[in-house]
């Protein structure tokens, strides 16, 4: 089935399976059912944001190359990672994903903010000493 889409302006003709023509046009009666129900409650007062949330279409979704590019960041960040000891993975993890003080990681783990800052001021290094060798891989 031929299907036209209107992306950025530009309405381009595609061919497309039975079953991705169906699911289209679904999303565009329950884009239209959305936009009836935004009109009849225009002040607000009735419009259930649930509606929204779960019946619309325009939640973002992760393309296919997105997904392929996140998980080939991850790999190298994990190839990064494995480079490390296990004390500075621990502590430069706390630090960056958890957000957690030098001084309360020290305390966690038993050592000084100085053995936790050279943790990972050492992980920092072993990145940027990564991607200045992989430039846009």
């Amino acid at each position: 089935m031929e299907v036209t889409i209107h992306y950025n302006g530009q309405a381009v003709t595609v061919e497309v399976t039975l079953e991705v023509y169906e699911f289209l046009d679904r999303a565009d009666h329950k884009t239209e059912n959305l936009l009836h129900e935004q009109r009849r409650h225009w002040d607000g007062r009735e419009f259930d944001e649930y509606i929204v949330a779960t019946e619309g279409v325009g939640i973002y979704g992760e393309t296919p190359e997105e997904y392929l590019c996140r998980m080939e960041t991850l790999d190298e960040l994990m190839a990064v990672l494995n480079t490390c000891t296990e004390a500075q993975r621990r502590r430069f993890l706390l630090y960056a994903l958890d957000g957690l003080t030098l001084a309360e990681i020290g305390a966690m783990c038993g050592c000084s903010k100085v053995s936790v800052y050279e943790s990972i001021l050492a992980v920092r290094k072993k990145f940027l000493n990564f991607f200045a060798n992989h430039p846009n891989d």
